[in-house]
């Protein structure tokens, strides 16, 4: 199959037989993005990344002396500015006029009008009502703390922030930490950006990871939403702290060498209409697809109109924003599902190819994406751009000029899901063929981030690993000394599958913060059901140094095993070998890079004197889960070097084989020595 692109070389599409029926949706899709993206350049700039810097025209700015604001209110018969500047008035020298009749609206104002720290909104005033609203463009929306009311913020020090470092440059693989500035603190209560800064980046670069994701960093009013119902797109989460906070937290991990990306949330909106854009200036449709298809009834939030000149200008800006005004290095793109299809994925289990195409894909959702990358990868051509999809939608790693949608990386979200699945099962019945399977299962043509969990097992109605697998001995059995069997079990296995998924992964490998030393319990925000408690809202850091406790040997192992990982440059390079699968002794060995890992998955049966055909040489290990370190039993002497014999295989011939001690629930990783 072959598809034009944007300059009409023909480019393959990956290299998957089963697309053949559908090579003419294929290109209907490209062809419309090379459609959607003449649209938007017509009349108007000669690049896509040109086109989407509305938030340098809209908003507020000082330009040349003076302030000038713009908001596009199509339905708008009156805007105003209102704020301290007018003692919250609307006064008629703080009235905008409107420019043409495509909605844009304008206001200049003299130097000493506004002033750095001011609060402000506008008064939208349409035919039959009015109402305040914060401007869709603001940079720094803020809350009052007695009140609860929310307002955009005049942000222009004296001194602004000046970045120092340069980013780092993409890694061949991301090891990506994911994390929520907000509850990233071990105090009950708000973590700041600069707490973050100072006590959190430090971590995990020392840890090993090179990548940080940080979650719900766009302006949202409810706390609790976890950062998924957006309301200012263009404006940092005012209570973690100011602009140049994020600025410096930013900054400051370029320096430690992490890259950071951030969730972009622009699957759909939070329903609020003073603070967000719902009914924005009177019109439910003016961000929002009218009717039904507007609604997210799942998330009781609002779905954008992809289909709108002026909603992708919209969207593109803030894509293009952030890489700008914060040097952030790319994102993770939330709810991609959800914006696919019309069903936004509720109930669907997408079980063959039909699926990916029909009258249920939201075709104009699709364009938007693939706009959304280039627009990304052309102002920031090092960018990383993550797709989180549940569907499995095909062409979505791959590149848009081999007509796939051009995200870097998508989740391999069935990884997960096989594990908490295993977790319910006793462990004499897991299946090696299956657990590999699931952790090598992807499309040769797309890369893609593999993880144990993310953020979605840890929220309260839901499960850490470490929890699903030692269950109540969590509250009581912890301790190094306690020989509880059940956290004996939830210990080994939360090393055995860590190891198992970063080692077979794709091309990346993903943890939510706390959870690679088992962070117990769940993550709840304050709400009233909770009493507005912080008191899951929190990581206790504590815990991980705590020596009478385990979580510091789980932690101890997660920094040994990224440690080999990134000690081998080009570990991503290449694929996994598998080697063994051994359903009756539970045993699973597969090769990478130079690196043997042989798993032991038996709940009891430690396996002596076991042959393992390997290449001709000599052998040493390099990483044992069963290490005293590490919270295991220290049943092996790692000190050995073990040499290939020639083991007889009953027909006359024989082959190179190393015979190893494989304790139960252990997983060693051998290199020649």
């Amino acid at each position: 199959m072959k598809f034009p692109t944007r300059d009409n070389r023909p480019q393959p599409f990956g290299r998957d037989p089963y697309l053949a029926p559908y090579a003419g949706d294929l290109e209907r899709r490209q062809l419309a993005a090379a459609a959607a993206r003449r649209r938007l350049l017509r009349g108007g700039p000669e690049t896509l990344a040109a086109f989407a810097s509305g938030h340098e025209y809209y908003g507020l700015h000082f330009r040349e002396g003076e302030w000038v604001f713009r908001e596009w209110a199509p339905h708008a018969c009156a805007v105003t500015l209102i704020g301290e500047m007018s003692g919250w008035k609307a006064l008629p020298a703080f009235a905008l006029y409107r420019l043409s009749d495509r909605g844009d609206w304008e206001i200049r104002l003299s130097a000493e009008r506004l002033w750095h720290g001011m609060h402000y909104r506008l008064l939208m005033e349409w035919p039959g009502g009015r109402g305040e609203r914060l401007p869709s463009y603001a940079r720094y929306v803020v809350q009052d703390e007695r009140s609860g009311i929310f307002s955009a913020r005049v942000w222009r020090p004296e001194r602004p922030y000046r970045f120092r470092y340069e980013p780092p440059e993409p890694f061949p693989a991301p090891l990506i930490y994911e994390s929520h500035v907000g509850m990233a603190q071990e105090r009950a209560g708000v973590g700041t950006f600069r707490e973050y800064r100072e006590t959190v980046l430090p971590r995990i670069a020392r840890s090993g990871y090179n990548t940080v994701q940080l979650m719900a960093i766009m302006g949202h009013p409810y706390y609790g939403s976890f950062g998924y119902h957006v309301a200012n797109f263009f404006s940092i989460a005012g209570r973690f702290g100011t602009p140049d906070d994020f600025r410096e937290l930013v900054d400051a991990a370029h320096g430690l060498g992490l890259r950071v990306i951030m969730d972009l949330v622009h699957s759909h909106a939070v329903r609020n209409e003073v603070e967000g854009l719902g009914r924005f200036d009177g019109e439910r449709s003016t961000y929002f697809h009218a009717g039904e298809r507007g609604e997210h009834r799942a998330w009781d939030s609002l779905c954008f109109d992809y289909g709108k000149t002026e909603v992708l200008h919209f969207l593109l800006s803030n894509c293009r924003f952030w890489l700008d005004e914060y040097r952030v290095d790319g994102y993770r793109f939330d709810g991609v599902t959800s914006m696919l299809y019309r069903h936004h994925g509720l109930g669907r289990a997408f079980s063959g190819y039909a699926d990916y195409f029909g009258g249920e894909v939201d075709e104009e959702a699709l364009t938007y994406l693939t706009l959304a990358n280039e627009v990304i990868h052309a102002v920031r051509p090092d960018a990383v751009t993550v797709a989180e999809d549940v569907s499995g939608m095909p062409g979505l790693a791959v590149p848009i000029r081999e007509g796939g949608a051009g995200f870097d990386y998508r989740m391999a979200m069935g990884v997960t899901d096989m594990w908490f699945k295993l977790f319910d099962l006793p462990d004499e019945t897991w299946n090696m063929g299956y657990m590999y399977h699931e952790l090598t299962n992807r499309r040769p043509d797309e890369r893609t981030v593999s993880y144990v969990e993310c953020h979605d097992q840890a929220i309260v109605g839901g499960q850490t690993a470490i929890f699903r697998l030692a269950g109540a001995a969590m509250y009581n059995a912890m301790r190094r000394d306690s020989g509880d069997s059940r956290v004996d079990r939830a210990v080994a296995l939360h090393k055995l599958t860590r190891l198992a998924t970063a080692a077979a992964a794709g091309h990346g490998y993903l943890n939510f913060m706390g959870n690679e030393f088992g962070h117990p319990e769940w993550i709840d925000f304050p709400r009233e059901g909770n009493g507005w408690s912080y008191n899951y809202a929190r990581r206790q850091w504590s815990l991980a140094e705590d020596e009478t406790l385990r979580y510091g040997q789980l932690e101890a192992f997660d920094r040994a095993m990224l440690a080999l990982l990134r000690g081998k440059g080009n570990f991503y390079d290449c694929a996994p070998q598998r080697m063994r699968c051994d359903e009756e002794r539970k045993i699973l060995v597969f090769e990478r890079a130079g690196c043997f890992f042989v798993f032991n998955f038996h709940p009891t049966d430690s396996a002596a004197d076991y042959a393992l055909e390997f290449p001709p040489g000599a052998y040493r290990i390099v990483l044992n889960s069963d290490a005293a370190a590490f919270g295991g039993f220290d049943r092996i002497d790692c000190g050995m070097t073990y040499e290939t014999a020639a083991v007889p295989d009953g027909k006359g011939r024989s082959h190179q084989a190393l015979r190893l001690y494989l304790p139960c629930r252990t997983a060693l990783v051998l290199q020649k020595a």
